[in-house]
């Protein structure tokens, strides 16, 4: 996940295919349109959803974590100042997980109290780099990527790590290890509903992965999902994967481009599910946040 104040080189692969419209619609509910609900941001990323389905985001410049309560149409600051937070997602407790870039490490907030606790923040006695996007297995172990991006309230200017990986930090938060390390710059990263699958955008080689994810957390049989890198994602219950960059970039379970999902914004950074039915696909896009209605329900009632 990058933001608007800090330069980047980024291999985009547009997809070779070209679509139809219908193959974008078996995804859109009928007459479904991008609203935006939302502006006046400096950058928007990190959304997820509670259990009633309110939709958490960070507006990473300026420090906070918002919330958009889908009932009242009305958004509210939920924590401030909210370690630079970047991706985020709700555990299977609904407490929040965050990836607090300003002090690189992962973090766990209590929705009513705002307590925070620091589930992570190195790794063989180095800080990480700055964990940028989570996801939360069904059994309660975290992946999460580590990529580098440069920022300018760190003091150091090189990477702490040897390298921009994937980790996993197990469900009891003892053990910490490393489950790939063969990627460019890996940013966005979800899982399949049943545990066994992690897709991986590895941003800059413009490619997104996918994973066994093993009995015991482990990953095996890398393979190429589609060639496009995204910023975030996402997954609904039909299996199509939702990247991010220039739009929304929807592809099926087979890593057919069904077609892009246009947002009127220079930079779509994430997206979630959401509101009550899971059926509201939810677009944090540089100065604003959107939704639009799909068909399908989100895969993963904490993501």
């Amino acid at each position: 996940m990058r933001t608007a104040v800090f330069l980047l080189l980024i291999v985009w692969v547009a997809p070779s295919r070209a679509q139809t419209a219908s193959d974008l619609e078996s995804v859109l509910a009928p007459g479904a349109k991008v609203r935006k609900l939302a502006d006046g941001f400096r950058f928007t990323e990190g959304p997820t959803a509670d259990a009633e389905g309110n939709v958490y985001f960070t507006d990473q410049p300026n420090d906070r974590i918002l919330k958009w309560d889908v009932k009242a149409g009305r958004l509210t600051t939920f924590l401030q100042p909210a370690g630079r937070a970047n991706g985020m997602c709700f555990d299977r407790q609904w407490r929040l997980i965050a990836c607090a870039d300003e002090t690189n490490a992962l973090w766990r907030i209590d929705p009513a109290t705002r307590q925070v606790e620091v589930l992570a923040w190195q790794y063989e006695g180095r800080p990480l780099n700055g964990p940028n996007d989570v996801w939360v297995a069904p059994h309660g172990d975290l992946y999460f990527t580590d990529p580098y991006y440069q920022r300018p309230w760190w003091k150091h200017k090189e990477p702490p790590q040897p390298g921009q990986h994937v980790y996993r930090l197990s469900a009891d938060g003892r053990s910490l290890t490393r489950v790939a390390d063969d990627l460019e710059q890996p940013n966005g990263i979800i899982g399949s509903a049943d545990g066994r699958t992690l897709y991986v955008a590895d941003i800059r080689a413009g490619k997104t992965y996918a994973y066994d994810i093993r009995p015991d957390g482990s990953l095996a049989n890398k393979r190429l999902f589609c060639s496009s890198g995204s910023d975030g994602m996402t997954l609904d219950e039909a299996g199509n994967l939702y990247l991010t960059g220039r739009g929304v970039l929807v592809f099926d379970r087979n890593g057919r481009h069904l077609g892009t999902i246009e947002v009127p914004e220079r930079w779509t950074a994430n997206v979630c599910f959401g509101g009550p039915d899971r059926k509201t696909l939810y677009i944090t896009a540089s100065a604003g946040l959107y939704a639009v209605a799909l068909r399908h329900r989100g895969a993963n009632p904490a993501k």
